[in-house]
């Protein structure tokens, strides 16, 4: 199966929910997504976008930015593909199966 090149956002804020005090901000899951993803596949080429919630966010990111804000989801929420894939504290387990569906090899 051929490998499709995914595209990891994770939207969040600086600000973080108020039920994620404990949890690392957006931009540092963003960080660690990266960087867990990297050594699990490594020489695979993916790309992480993080996304500023509460700032000017437009097209494709601005429905899910605005999804977000409006249902009250927690934030971070990590989306591949269009989809919704983790909210709040994601589990790497769940975004490495929908990798491997997408054609990417685990090196270990």
């Amino acid at each position: 199966m051929d490998m499709k090149q995914i595209t990891i956002k994770v939207f969040g804020g600086e600000q973080k929910c108020a039920s994620c005090v404990n949890l690392p901000s957006s931009k540092e899951t963003a960080e660690w997504l990266e960087a867990a993803i990297s050594r699990k596949y490594p020489d695979q080429l993916f790309t992480i976008e993080y996304i500023d919630i509460f700032s000017s966010v437009e097209g494709e990111n601005q429905k899910f930015a605005h999804q977000i804000v409006e249902e009250d989801l927690f934030y971070p929420v990590v989306v591949i593909n269009d989809e919704i894939v983790a909210e709040g504290n994601p589990r790497l387990k769940d975004i490495y199966a929908i990798m491997e569906l997408n054609g990417y090899k685990d090196a270990g």
